[in-house]
């Protein structure tokens, strides 16, 4: 998995994952990668700092990053209201498969003619199965009141 900072034509910054480098590209080449603040299709790689590896001997103290932000902090709201439209979108627009996701996911990837667009749920073990057999898919982000 590669992890790709990305910015729309209206300077919404975002980060995405992707298998690979040419799963960005394939992506980016089809269109369908979307800004999710304002929408718009017209996305490209930030500039991005490398990642530096620390020496063995090295021990790393620091948290990942996350992000807190006061209830009422615009950005906060900006942010929600996305995730809001975006599982919104994709809820109304696919079909929903509860537990079979992973298995109508290697359907579609072995029959293009069952293509169509699917949500659902999978384990931790279907996700990394679909992964490493070059599955393409995306992970519907959660709402911050569903983890309530």
């Amino acid at each position: 998995m590669i992890q790709y900072s990305l910015i729309c034509e209206n300077d919404h910054k975002f980060e995405a994952w992707f298998k690979n480098a040419n799963a960005y590209d394939a992506q980016a080449q089809q269109g369908v990668l979307e800004c999710p603040l304002c929408g718009t299709s017209e996305v490209n790689k930030a500039l991005m700092a490398p990642a530096v590896g620390k020496k063995a001997n090295q021990r790393e103290d620091v948290p990942q990053k996350t992000m807190a932000l006061s209830a009422g902090h615009p950005e906060q709201q900006e942010v929600r209201e996305a995730l809001r439209r975006l599982r919104s979108k994709v809820e109304s627009e696919a079909e929903y498969v509860g537990t079979r996701f992973a298995e109508e996911a290697r359907k579609m990837a072995e029959e293009p003619e069952q293509r169509r667009g699917i949500y659902g749920e999978a384990t931790a073990e279907e996700v990394t199965s679909l992964i490493e057999d070059d599955i393409d898919f995306m992970p519907l982000p959660r709402l911050p009141e569903e983890h309530n």
